[in-house]
């Protein structure tokens, strides 16, 4: 594959993060520099660090960056939950949302799980000297 994006996580990353500044834009403005921009942070790093991870050109990379961006998913996710419960967020826009974290949490999982099984040992961490 040539580009990263026509990976299918990447673009789906790029979908919720654009669902995210569109809930955003309805806080309450005193949020402006609290919580959103906490969640725009962590929603932009997700479909970021699955481009950079791509563009190192290395599996184990790639691991790590999709690791970082399975963290800031989890974070952002997090961050909704705080929303719905500040009423921030409508029932129905929190489900909508949390399902396509969810669903992008599996994707992510599922690549991460590919390039292990490729490549056994980019998950590995070194043994510790045993002096």
């Amino acid at each position: 594959m040539a580009d990263y994006r026509n990976l299918e996580v990447w673009q789906k990353a790029m979908k919720l993060t654009m669902m995210i500044y569109d809930a955003a834009d309805t806080f309450p403005n005193h949020e402006r520099y609290g919580l959103v921009s906490q969640m725009e942070r962590a929603a932009v790093s997700i479909p970021s660090n699955i481009a950079e991870g791509y563009g190192r050109q290395s599996d184990k990379e790639f691991y790590h960056f999709l690791s970082i961006a399975r963290g800031s998913l989890y974070e952002l996710q997090t961050q909704v939950y705080i929303a719905s419960g500040r009423s921030y967020m409508s029932e129905e826009r929190t489900n909508k949302t949390n399902q396509r974290l969810d669903q992008l949490g599996r994707m992510i999982y599922g690549f991460m799980r590919r390039l292990e099984n490729a490549n056994p040992s980019i998950c590995r961490k070194p043994k510790a000297d045993s002096r």
